[in-house]
């Protein structure tokens, strides 16, 4: 997805344990629809569970705006595999 123009970080686990993070991955749209996304313990996605519930929307943005300035850029992130960040 990072070529299709798509912006992906990841998070060391160690930098959030104090912040409130959703227990699935999530895609949020316009503050209005927030996409939970399941998978199976080998990464197979098994569902996606939509949800238009204001505390869910609140939930993702907070989680969000919290994370994201702790996030390696995927390009960064892949470079540096193996580094303890």
């Amino acid at each position: 997805m990072v070529d299709a123009g798509e912006v992906i970080r990841w998070v060391p686990h160690r930098l959030v344990s104090s912040i409130v993070v959703p227990g699935t991955d999530f895609y949020l749209f316009d503050d209005r629809l927030v996409v939970f996304l399941h998978y199976a313990g080998n990464g197979t996605g098994t569902a996606k569970v939509t949800s238009t519930n204001p505390q869910d929307i609140r939930l993702c943005r907070t989680a969000f705006e919290a994370v994201w300035p702790l996030a390696i850029p995927h390009r960064d992130y892949e470079a540096a595999k193996g580094c303890p960040f």
